[in-house]
C-alpha cells in the first residue's frame, strides 16, 4: 500500500476507532459534564489532563507509524506490510489501547465522571480479549518468527524500560 494511502486509511480508522470509544461513547455517557466544581480535587484533575493529552499524542504517534513504517493501517480489513516494532512499539505492544483506555480514565479524572473508569476497564478487557485472541494470531500467521521474537521481546500490557532492539534474527519476515 502507498503512504498517502495507508495515512489516509489510517486517519479514517482513527475517527472511527478511538473518535468512537475514547470520544463520542464518553460524551454519550457524561456529556462531558464536570460533576464537581473544576477547582473541586485539583490534582486529580490535573492528572487526568496530562494523561488526556499525553494518550492523544500516543495515538496520533502510533497511527502515524502504521502509515509510515507499516504502510498500511491499524484497521483489519488494511493491515500493514510490514511489522510495526519501532517508536512506542519498542516498549510496548498495544500503546493504541493503552493510550485510549488512558484518554477514557483521563477523562474520568478530569470531569469527575466515576462512570468512565467502568467503561475504562470494559474497554480493556474487550481489546486484551480481542488482542490475544484476534490479532495475535493474525499477526503470527502474517509475520511468522519475526512476530514471534517480537512477541517474546516486548510484552503487550506493562511497558519495558528498555527500548526492544530487533536482531537480525528477528528480521526473517518480510522486508
Amino acid at each position: 500500500m502507498r503512504k498517502p494511502t495507508a495515512a489516509a486509511g489510517s486517519a479514517v480508522f482513527f475517527a472511527i476507532a478511538p473518535g468512537v470509544v475514547a470520544g463520542l461513547v464518553p460524551w454519550w455517557l457524561t456529556g462531558w459534564r464536570l460533576r464537581w466544581p473544576l477547582s473541586a480535587w485539583l490534582p486529580v484533575r490535573l492528572t487526568g489532563l496530562v494523561m488526556l493529552i499525553a494518550a492523544g499524542i500516543v495515538l496520533v504517534q502510533a497511527f502515524a507509524r502504521f502509515a509510515v513504517e507499516g504502510r498500511g493501517t491499524p484497521a483489519p480489513p488494511a493491515p500493514t506490510e510490514r511489522l510495526v516494532v519501532g517508536g512506542l512499539y519498542r516498549y510496548v505492544r498495544n500503546p493504541m489501547y493503552l493510550a485510549v483506555m488512558a484518554a477514557i480514565t483521563g477523562q474520568a479524572l478530569l470531569l469527575g465522571q466515576p462512570i468512565l473508569l467502568g467503561y475504562a476497564a470494559a474497554v480493556w478487557v474487550t481489546t486484551a480479549a480481542f488482542a490475544r485472541w484476534y490479532e495475535e494470531p493474525a499477526l503470527a500467521r502474517q509475520f511468522g518468527a519475526q512476530y514471534e521474537a517480537y512477541r517474546r521481546g516486548v510484552p503487550a500490557w506493562r511497558p519495558r524500560t528498555r527500548p526492544w532492539k530487533q536482531t537480525s534474527l528477528d528480521r526473517s519476515g518480510p522486508p
